[in-house]
């Protein structure tokens, strides 16, 4: 694909679109989610760091939330949700160029 432009969002792999011979994965979580529009801060560094979100859905065990750019963002951190009166811990278990998918602790 040298004067071609790869579709955004797949993956290559020697040629040809990877993954592309497998079927679709099944869904991993032991509870669905629920869509909620809101939106999340997340904090790290002793609270020297934050980064605002958008929460796309969510369940009592985790988020998945949208930012213009994650790189930044730890492994763990404290999340304050839109609506909640409290910060918890949380944990990265996904992350795409702009989602993370979180563990609340």
């Amino acid at each position: 694909m040298s004067d071609m432009k790869r579709p955004v969002g797949e993956r290559w792999a020697g040629g040809k679109l990877a993954g592309a011979d497998r079927p679709f994965p099944s869904e991993r979580r032991a509870a669905g989610r629920e869509d909620a529009t809101r939106h999340a801060r997340l904090f790290w560094n002793h609270g020297g760091c934050m980064l605002l979100g958008v929460v796309l859905d969510q369940n009592a065990n985790g988020a998945r939330i949208r930012f213009g750019d994650i790189c930044a963002v730890p492994g763990a951190f404290y999340i304050e949700l839109e609506g909640s009166d409290r910060v918890r811990p949380a944990v990265i278990r996904w992350r795409s160029l702009t989602e993370i998918g979180v563990a609340f602790e």
